[in-house]
């Protein structure tokens, strides 16, 4: 409940303050869970992932220290969202959103790069989509990569692509797992030159 009243209230909040957003293959998003991945551009792209996929409900790796404080713990727990420690994610990385995913309610978002500043994938989604039985969905966003830039109402885009199965008997060492993120980079690639064949990411500098 408290999921689907967030989400029509930023829905609506994204459209009085930019109100130019395109979701493109909807129709190829599968009918059960499922992992969003993309290229991480911005922190409100994971906003604009869910609201282009719904009405499917998604659940989020948020950074531990947003928990401490009380009333953005109870946003986020209630908006399906739970814990990582980034610098030792530990077990429950793993473990949490494969529950999550086998109950078959909700999907995951997640920035495989883990970082909106780093394009080098990182092995969890894959681990986590193998483990879990779900496929992995490629997507990008293309659009304002700061707040201020969303009131220039310029066109936000988010397109999915064809999802990726994870064999369950796929090796996850090193070549195994290259060859699948090898998979998702040229998926990103491919989405991003159907959206705009010029198009060419320049991350916003670190504050």
């Amino acid at each position: 409940m408290f999921y689907t009243f967030i989400r029509a209230f930023v829905r609506v909040l994204v459209w009085v303050i930019n109100g130019n957003a395109h979701y493109q293959n909807k129709t190829i998003l599968p009918e059960g869970s499922y992992i969003l991945v993309g290229p991480h551009r911005t922190w409100f792209d994971p906003i604009y992932y869910a609201l282009a996929a719904s009405p499917k409900k998604f659940s989020f790796m948020a950074k531990e220290e947003l928990f401490k404080n009380p009333i953005i713990r109870f946003i986020l727990v209630h908006a399906n969202a739970f814990p990582v420690n980034r610098a030792h994610p530990g077990p429950s990385a793993i473990k949490t959103p494969v529950k999550l995913l086998k109950k078959g309610e909700l999907s995951l978002i997640m920035f495989p790069s883990g970082t909106r500043h780093s394009a080098e994938l990182k092995g969890g989604a894959l681990v986590i989509a193998r483990m879990s039985g779900v496929p992995l969905v490629p997507t990008v966003y293309q659009g304002p990569l700061t707040f201020k830039q969303l009131f220039t109402r310029k066109r936000i885009t988010v397109r999915f692509g064809e999802p990726i199965y994870i064999d369950r008997k796929q090796k996850m060492d090193k070549a195994g797992m290259t060859a699948i993120d090898d998979k998702m980079q040229a998926a990103f690639k491919q989405l991003d030159a159907e959206i705009d064949p010029d198009f060419n990411y320049i991350p916003t500098p670190k504050k």
